[in-house]
C-alpha cells in the first residue's frame, strides 16, 4: 500500500511569476480525484499586467522569504490533511523547508533554487539571476525580469512568439530582498532530518536551475529511512510548467505519487 494517502494537493509558486502558472496542472490533478489548492503569495493576488504596472510595486519590494513560506505553512496547517506539496524553482526550495517542518504528506521540486549549502557555481545560473538581486538599486523598488532574461533563464528554445505572449501572461515584479533571502539562513534544511517522500525533478535545458544543481541539491540528503528521489527530465527548460511536455510530467508525478 501506498504511504501517500493524502488526496489534497497545494501548489507553491516560485519567482517572478503569476500563481496561473499552475490553472493546468490543477485541473489536471482534479480530474485525477484531487482537490488542489494555488494560492497566491502575499501580495501578488492581482492579475500580471495589473502588477507589473503597479511597479515599483512597493508592497512586493517589502516581501521577505520566512514570510512567503509561513503564508504556505500556515494554509497546509488548515487543510483537513496534510498535503502533498509541489513547488517550482523558488516554490521548490518552499517545497523542501515545507517537507522539512513535517507539513507535508508527500513532496515534489521542480528545478529547485538550492537550499542554504548548495552552492551555485554555474554561470546560466548566475546570468538567470544576477539582476534579482537588485545588488546597486534601491531595496524599496520591486524587481521586474526583463524580456531577454525571460527568453534566456525560462522559455529558451522556446519560439519568440511563445516567449513574447508567456511574458506577457506570467511574469509579475518580484521582491529583491526575497531573492537575496535565498543565500541566507531562511532557505536552511536539515538534511539529516526523517521526511516525507521526496521527488526532485531537473530539466536538461533549464539554464536558471541547471540539473547538475539539481543533483548537487539532491546529494546533500543523508535519510537513509526516507525516500528521497531525483530525476532529470530531457529537453525540459525552466519554463517547465508550461511547456509542451507539462501533461506529460505531470503523469510522471502523478504516478510517483502513486508508486508510494
Amino acid at each position: 500500500m501506498s504511504s501517500i494517502q493524502s488526496k489534497t494537493i497545494l501548489f507553491v509558486t516560485g519567482c517572478f511569476v503569476s500563481h496561473h502558472c499552475w490553472d493546468n496542472w490543477a485541473a489536471f490533478f482534479e480530474s485525477s480525484g484531487y482537490k488542489t489548492v494555488l494560492p497566491a503569495w502575499p501580495n501578488k493576488e492581482g492579475e500580471p499586467a495589473s502588477l507589473r504596472n503597479s511597479m515599483p510595486a512597493h508592497s512586493i519590494a517589502g516581501l521577505r522569504m520566512t514570510q512567503v513560506v509561513e503564508h504556505y505553512a500556515a494554509i497546509a496547517r488548515q487543510l483537513p490533511e496534510k498535503p502533498i506539496i509541489i513547488g517550482h524553482s523558488f516554490g521548490g526550495l518552499m517545497t523542501q523547508i515545507l517537507i522539512n517542518k513535517g507539513l507535508g504528506a508527500a513532496g515534489i521540486a521542480i528545478h529547485s533554487v538550492p537550499p542554504q549549502g548548495v552552492l551555485p557555481i554555474e554561470f546560466s545560473f548566475l546570468k538567470s539571476t544576477f539582476g534579482a538581486l537588485g545588488l546597486f538599486t534601491p531595496l524599496n523598488n520591486a524587481y521586474l525580469m526583463s524580456r531577454s532574461t525571460w527568453k534566456y533563464a525560462f522559455t529558451n528554445g522556446m519560439p519568440p512568439e511563445v516567449q513574447q505572449s508567456t511574458y506577457d501572461a506570467l511574469t509579475i515584479p518580484e521582491s529583491k530582498r526575497l531573492a537575496r533571502d535565498g543565500l541566507t539562513s531562511a532557505a536552511h534544511v536539515d538534511f539529516k532530518k526523517p521526511h516525507a517522500p521526496l521527488l526532485i525533478q531537473a530539466g536538461s535545458k533549464d539554464h536558471c536551475i541547471p540539473a547538475s544543481l539539481n543533483r548537487r541539491n539532491f546529494n546533500k540528503y543523508n535519510t537513509p529511512g526516507s525516500v528521497t528521489e531525483f530525476v532529470v527530465k530531457e529537453g525540459r527548460n525552466h519554463f517547465v510548467l508550461g511547456q509542451s511536455t507539462w501533461k506529460e510530467d505531470a503523469a510522471y508525478i502523478l504516478n510517483w505519487i502513486k508508486k508510494h
